[in-house]
């Protein structure tokens, strides 16, 4: 077994980690992080296929207001290091920022890389070593933190370390949830891991007792195409209320998509405790009730209901299709019943989609078990920082400003806590 022995390493190359081995190295320290896969940031990396997400241009009260229960324990942090910060921090890498027309902070070049690039380049320069391919196995018996790794098995001793393992969402890049066992064997508290930002299986409308999934011919026909311009009306079962128009998309199952991804929480939370979440659909949010009702009751003549739809709503397709899907032939045609529908059509779902398809995790290391500089009480000179912390936030920038910031938090914990300890030598 290869011996090691630093003043802090950082376990875990993804935002949290490389913020925190940041705030190390600038304070002088010589940083050693390790991570278990091949490079860095890989998580990081495929977010921004899309158009990288930095951060959310809205005002910091709102903005703090996106964590829910957990905005008493991430404001702290928000306002020392939040979306300002983010963008000054990308422009000091020489990578310029814009504001969407949704408010979300984008790169100018939308890219991920070549912000990750810079920030490595930056690391490297202030003398941070990576050492990849090393996985965590937890400890040995005298206490040091062991990693597997290509070369073979090495035994760290350190003063610091920063833990920053991600949560248990694409596991494929790193991110499995496999730290909580160690930590747990420690006594350290964890609250179970459990998919954010995710679809969900609906329930079936031909033998919702049974079975869950569109028909096979609504799967055949719609499966991947989107609701465009629908809204969402949810009231959960303690009387939380969410209301949006948006879009979302139909899968072979159920449905994800941004709307669904920022309703999640709830939806997954009322599963949880009653097993199913019934939420309401407005196909036409921009049409009043009322015109929709004298629409539906225009004569069609001769025309099918399909046509009269059609001609007389705009509803086609998969919205369309999915008046066929949940209402039955008795309630198409029953002109109220189907007007009141188009309002207000309740979609039933019963399971969110497994953790490793989440675009992020709930759930992780309890706030009660970390002191304000997120440092373990229960294990002295032991930080946790960005998505292995119980917290969690939609998309749009929120995700990766937190996990920033709390690498910040941790960081700046973990140079104090080195000054303490060199001190009292």
């Amino acid at each position: 077994m290869h011996e090691m022995t630093t003043d802090v390493a950082v376990v875990g190359a993804g935002p949290a980690g490389l913020m925190a081995a940041q705030e190390l190295a600038l304070a002088g320290w010589s940083v050693h992080l390790f991570d278990a896969m091949p490079s860095v940031g890989r998580k990081f990396l495929l977010a921004g296929k899309g158009g990288m997400n930095l951060t959310h241009s809205e005002p910091l009260d709102r903005f703090m207001q996106r964590y829910g229960e957990r905005e008493p324990q991430l404001a702290p942090l928000l306002q020392a290091f939040g979306p300002d910060q983010v963008r000054a921090w990308a422009q000091g890498l020489g990578i310029e920022t814009f504001v969407g027309t949704s408010g979300r902070v984008f790169p100018v070049d939308m890219k991920a890389a070549p912000l990750l690039r810079a920030w490595l380049h930056r690391l490297r320069g202030l003398g941070v070593h990576f050492h990849m391919r090393h996985r965590w196995q937890g400890w040995d018996g005298q206490g040091r933190w062991c990693f597997a790794s290509p070369q073979g098995d090495v035994a760290l001793s350190s003063r610091a370390v920063v833990l920053a393992l991600g949560g248990a969402s694409w596991s494929r890049l790193g991110s499995d949830g496999a730290w909580s066992v160690p930590l747990q064997q420690r006594q350290i508290q964890v609250r179970p891991l459990r998919p954010a930002n995710c679809g969900f299986d609906v329930q079936s409308p031909a033998a919702p007792a049974q079975a869950s999934g569109w028909s096979p011919h609504f799967v055949q026909a719609y499966a991947g195409q989107p609701f465009k311009s629908v809204a969402l009306n949810f009231v959960d079962h303690q009387g939380r209320r969410f209301a949006r128009k948006g879009e979302f998309v139909a899968t072979g199952s159920g449905v994800e998509g941004s709307l669904i991804y920022a309703v999640s929480a709830l939806l997954r939370d009322d599963i949880e405790a009653t097993g199913r979440a019934t939420f309401m659909l407005d196909l036409l949010p921009d049409w009043t009730a009322a015109r929709v009702a004298a629409a539906v009751a225009h004569p069609r003549g001769s025309r099918s209901l399909s046509s009269h739809l059609k001609s007389r709503l705009g509803l086609e397709g998969i919205k369309l299709a999915l008046l066929y899907e949940l209402l039955t032939k008795e309630q198409m045609h029953d002109v109220h019943m189907l007007a009141r529908s188009i309002k207000a059509l309740p979609l039933t779902v019963v399971a969110p989609r497994p953790l490793d398809e989440a675009i992020s995790t709930a759930g992780g290391v309890d706030f009660a078990a970390l002191d304000e500089q997120l440092m373990l009480h229960g294990m002295p000179g032991v930080f946790c920082a960005g998505e292995m912390l119980d917290w969690e936030a939609p998309t749009g920038g929120y995700l990766l400003t937190a996990c920033m910031a709390t690498g910040v938090q941790a960081g700046r914990g973990a140079v104090r806590w080195l000054q303490q300890s060199k001190a009292q030598e």
